[in-house]
C-alpha cells in the first residue's frame, strides 16, 4: 500500500467514523440502545471520542508500516480532534437540523 493512498484511506474512513454516531440510532452501528426510541447526545460524543481514538490507532499502524513514527506533541492532537470534529459536523445537521423539519 503507496503512501498517498494510506493517507486518503485514514481521511475518507475519519469521515465516515466521525459521521456514525450522528447517521443511526445504534450503538457503534451495531448495539440497540435499549428501550430508547433516540441515542441521546452524551452517548453520541462518547461513540465520537472512541472513534477518534480507533481512528488514531489506525493512523499509527498506518504510519509504522510505512516506515518510522514521528513523535506527536499535544499541537498534532489539538489538530487532529479538530479535523475530527468538522469530519462530524455534516452528520451532526442532519441529526439536530434538517431531521427536525420533517
Amino acid at each position: 500500500m503507496s503512501q498517498h493512498f494510506s493517507v486518503w484511506l485514514l481521511i475518507a474512513l475519519g469521515f465516515l467514523a466521525a459521521n456514525l454516531p450522528f447517521l443511526n440510532q445504534r450503538v457503534l452501528a451495531f448495539w440497540r440502545v435499549g428501550s430508547l426510541v433516540k441515542k441521546p447526545l452524551a452517548l453520541r460524543l462518547a461513540e465520537l471520542v472512541l472513534l477518534y481514538f480507533i481512528i488514531g490507532f489506525l493512523g499509527r499502524w498506518l504510519e509504522q508500516r510505512i516506515g518510522q513514527n514521528a513523535p506527536q506533541g499535544w499541537e498534532f492532537y489539538a489538530v487532529s480532534g479538530a479535523l475530527f470534529l468538522t469530519f462530524a459536523f455534516p452528520g451532526f445537521i442532519y441529526q439536530y437540523l434538517v431531521r427536525r423539519g420533517r
